[in-house]
């Protein structure tokens, strides 16, 4: 019995003991690291994932580490930006909101990266993170002994951790990404999601739902988060999906890799006042709720964007103003004309199955639904919103004002390098593509047309309201 109470306490300690998370004093910066319940299930541990990229630098997509796949890091802290650290019998990496919504620009090439969190996480590939995991697992050189070695670098384990690692961690992660892989081959016959995009929902479809696997591209532009306050009464994701704010912050930690069972947990602190004990999906509510969105970084011409304002009022505002009739609603896809995938993706039978998931607990889901529109979105902070469309198929404010046939067919996505003239990122030439993943509008689900709303403006109209645009 006391060999066996022993193996008990030994197992629980090393495997399933749960320590606090870490506590971050900023509400930035529990946005950008902390947890929100991905490290249970779906978490990598932390000596793992912290040597992969020198073991198999090959299977990244240049020199860098994970840097290569667009993740963001910040000076003192430990975790790249969009990753957390929690410790359940072992330290474990999950992801969080911001590995989707912290994104990054430079004025010059030179620039150091401004990090602007809540923004559209353009430069980062989710697919390629994923897909690195994959490769890893598969090759042969993923082995204890490996691994070993390499974590010997960098830190001198106990022993008990190193025979845990070696005999039971290290297969066990292998086999998990294998299986993973496995489970997501549904991405192998579709268009590439490339940097700054991601199908949420398909995912969730398959996995969390249980739905048949079909053949829907749910491939979408990664949304900015803040000044969510200020939508309320809109609707949330592309193709408003879901009306309600406390589900969609909900769902997304659950599409993330969190389980039902850990959103309750937090739930139950979800009207926690004190920062310290609160709900962590309570204070990420909280902070995309009142974060402005960044003002533009250069000067603006005034009187240009003056009589831009008067372009916008006759030609945008009744979409796109705060406070007018059709802004937060659908606009009928017969009407905007933009590819349709995406709503295809989001079947009736898919809003069904989430609204059903959480039945036996208080904060159920009820909001899901499909829908044949896609969403008219207030445009406060669109410069950095690029590129645009839903698809993220028009690299440029002005690209968006140019009839369709002239759009560019081809561009490179994830350089962070702004064009203050077009009003995007810089989408050509040697850097953007070094950077960058191609974007191919040919490919289904990357279509560019529709939205043709002031393409036929004079030119001297369309500068106008660009300039005007440089300042909501």
């Amino acid at each position: 019995m006391v060999v066996v109470v022993a193996g008990g306490v030994f197992t629980y300690n090393h495997f399933f003991r749960r320590e606090p998370p870490p506590y971050f004093t900023s509400d930035e910066d529990h946005f950008l690291f902390g947890s929100i319940g991905t490290e249970e299930t779906d978490g990598i541990p932390y000596w793992i994932w912290l040597v992969l990229p020198r073991i198999f630098p090959e299977h990244l997509p240049s020199p860098g580490g994970y840097a290569s796949l667009g993740v963001l890091a910040k000076d003192g802290r430990e975790m790249p930006i969009g990753f957390s650290k929690v410790r359940i019998g072992f330290d474990r990496v999950g992801i969080n909101c911001a590995i989707c919504h912290a994104g990054s620009y430079r004025l010059r090439p030179d620039d150091p990266p401004t990090i602007v969190s809540t923004a559209p996480a353009h430069q980062m590939a989710p697919q390629q993170y994923v897909r690195f995991l994959f490769a890893c697992a598969s090759d042969p050189r993923f082995t204890s002994d490996t691994i070993m070695a390499e974590i010997a670098k960098n830190y001198r384990m106990p022993v008990s951790d190193r025979l845990i690692y070696r005999f039971a961690i290290i297969p066990f992660t292998r086999r998990a990404i294998l299986r993973l892989k496995e489970q997501d081959a549904w991405m192998n016959d579709r268009t590439d999601w490339g940097k700054g995009r991601i199908d949420p929902f398909n995912p969730v479809k398959f996995r969390t739902l249980h739905q048949p696997v079909d053949h829907t591209i749910g491939n979408s532009d990664m949304q900015p988060v803040w000044n969510l306050n200020a939508h309320a009464g809109m609707v949330f994701h592309w193709d408003g999906l879901n009306t309600n704010l406390q589900e969609v912050v909900l769902s997304s930690a659950i599409g993330d890799g969190a389980t039902a069972k850990w959103a309750d947990r937090d739930y139950g602190h979800w009207n926690d006042t004190d920062p310290h004990t609160m709900s962590s999906l309570r204070r990420i509510q909280n902070y995309i709720g009142a974060v402005k969105p960044p003002k533009y970084p250069l000067s603006i011409d005034s009187a240009l964007a003056a009589a831009g304002a008067t372009v916008f009022q006759s030609n945008c505002a009744s979409c796109h103003a705060f406070g007018a009739a059709r802004t937060g609603t659908l606009v009928p896809v017969e009407e905007v004309g933009t590819d349709r995938h995406r709503l295809d993706m989001w079947t009736p039978a898919s809003a069904a199955a989430y609204n059903a998931y959480a039945d036996k607990y208080s904060w159920k889901f009820s909001h899901f639904r499909s829908t044949q529109g896609y969403a008219s979105v207030p445009l406060d902070g669109v410069w950095l919103r690029a590129p645009y469309l839903h698809n993220g198929s028009v690299p440029s404010l002005q690209d968006l004002l140019t009839p369709v046939a002239n759009r560019p067919a081809f561009f490179w996505r994830g350089y962070d390098v702004f064009d203050p003239v077009s009003v995007g990122f810089v989408s050509t030439g040697d850097e953007a593509r070094r950077a960058g993943t191609p974007f191919d509008t040919n490919q289904a689900g990357n279509s560019n047309a529709g939205h043709v709303y002031g393409t036929m403006l004079p030119a001297d109209q369309k500068l106008a309201l660009i300039e005007y645009l440089k300042t909501m």
